[in-house]
């Protein structure tokens, strides 16, 4: 979208920022491939929402050929090449048939998060607590199987490329240690980072603590108005991050006994699907120790 984004690039990479990039590679020229290797781009991102008919319905015709050859070309040059899908409802049922399509294509990993009721996927109002009202009124919605989504990425421990989950889909499930990308087995999820280890900074200068939470009620700043610095070392901002504590926990994450570790989940899909920061409406940890009368451990 911007003519200059290699020279913005470039200015990250000479001064030792790795730069990681996440397109719908629809439009993929031979310069911008080009591009990409001059200036040291450490990976690239593809977004891969479904198999043909799925995905191009979510975005226009076409799309996945674009994709799956931008895909296969970046492999091809070396460059490291990743995937990520945003489930719902309509693609959740496509996991098996866009592994088939991944598993020869050289990739590196596989990232599957949950749909953001947010921008283009949202409906009114974030939902209630109880999880009411959540498709749009063209009918999306965001809701799927979450456990089964955690059983498809724990029978992928052979996969030929890391198969994990977002920050926004988890917590503590009885394979919560090899569902994270991460091949040691041990890797848990510590909580929401926004603010504390990350920030976001959108297209008109807004800042975040991370881009997901797509909202004005999550703006700290401006650029325009403010420099970064001293916006990240404002001591009133992120302060939904940066003072938590578990007494500040509700809903049944109040009395989980790894709320002091998760911190209640993601912040910005706790918001967008129920109202709440500090409440998980779908933690798969504790809904699988309710089905079975005990904690999960």
């Amino acid at each position: 979208m911007r003519p200059d984004w290699a020279e913005i690039a470039s200015e990250l990479t000479s001064r030792g920022v790795r730069v990681c990039i996440i397109t719908n590679g629809f439009v993929f020229s031979d310069r911008l491939l080009t591009s990409l290797k001059e200036i040291g781009v450490e990976s690239v991102a593809v977004s891969l929402d479904g198999d043909r008919e799925t995905h191009d319905r979510f975005r226009q015709e076409g799309s996945f050929d674009r994709a799956i050859n931008a895909i296969e070309r970046l492999t091809s040059e070396g460059i490291y090449t990743s995937v990520i899908t945003t489930l719902n409802s309509e693609n959740v049922h496509c996991l098996e048939d866009m592994y088939d399509v991944l598993k020869d294509k050289g990739i590196f990993a596989w990232q599957l998060q949950a749909c953001s009721p947010m921008g283009n996927a949202s409906g009114a109002a974030p939902a209630d607590a109880g999880g009411a009202d959540h498709a749009d009124a063209g009918g999306f919605d965001h809701r799927f199987d979450f456990a089964r989504v955690i059983r498809f990425v724990d029978e992928r421990a052979d996969a030929p490329f890391a198969v994990g989950v977002a920050d926004n889909i988890g917590y503590f499930s009885p394979s919560e240690g090899s569902i994270r990308g991460n091949r040691s087995g041990t890797a848990v999820f510590r909580g929401c980072k926004a603010g504390l280890t990350s920030v976001g900074i959108d297209s008109v200068g807004n800042v975040r603590g991370c881009e997901s939470m797509y909202d004005e009620a999550f703006n700290e700043g401006n650029l325009r108005e403010r420099t970064l610095r001293d916006i990240w070392e404002d001591p009133k901002a992120f302060t939904y991050n940066r003072e938590f504590s578990p007494d500040m926990l509700t809903g049944g994450c109040a009395d989980c006994e790894h709320g002091p570790y998760c911190a209640g989940g993601c912040r910005s899909y706790n918001y967008f699907t129920g109202g709440k920061l500090y409440e998980s409406l779908y933690c798969c940890g504790r809904t699988a120790g309710e089905a079975k009368g005990k904690d999960i451990g």
